[in-house]
């Protein structure tokens, strides 16, 4: 598996896993039916740095770094991560994460933190936990999930200085 910088000609093999992701309507924000030029925006925007993870050439999955906030709050890093159905259980999202850490700290964030992850994406939840971060918030009810209506989301945090 390789982990590389995304480049905009890597798009039209990143869309389909962002389709395949937000179609569950059950761990983005996203709706199904979000657009393609929101997708591109939300992958390649202003101050967004994208990795794609290939596998024989083909893209399995996906992050981007963010700084959380702007200006006084910007040492604090934000990510999305995005992996096709066909890179399940390979081991894919803790190597996503871990490479994820590693290029934060190197940009010089101190701290990563995730602002809505989903609490019924316990994958998210359980690898997030591994990787060192903690719970540190509860938003009651914030997300409205296709199958079980109005859940709740984390807020999870994690400093860097370990990695």
């Amino acid at each position: 598996m390789n982990i590389r910088p995304a480049v905009e000609s890597d798009f039209p093999a990143m869309w389909p896993i962002f389709q395949e992701v937000v179609a569950t309507e059950s761990t983005y924000v996203f709706a199904a039916d979000a657009s393609h030029a929101d997708a591109f925006a939300y992958w390649f925007g202003p101050g967004v740095s994208s990795y794609v993870a290939e596998e024989e050439g083909r893209i399995l999955g996906m992050y981007k770094i963010v700084a959380n906030q702007r200006d006084l709050g910007r040492h604090v890093a934000n990510a999305s991560f995005m992996v096709h159905s066909g890179g399940s259980g390979k081991g894919l999202g803790r190597m996503l994460g871990q490479h994820c850490l590693s290029e934060a700290k190197k940009a010089g964030f101190l701290a990563m933190q995730f602002n809505f992850v989903v609490s019924t994406n316990t994958a998210a939840v359980a690898l997030w936990q591994k990787l060192g971060f903690a719970i540190v918030g509860t938003l009651p009810k914030v997300f409205a999930h296709k199958q079980l209506g109005l859940v709740d989301a984390y807020v999870m945090h994690r400093f860097l200085d370990e990695i």
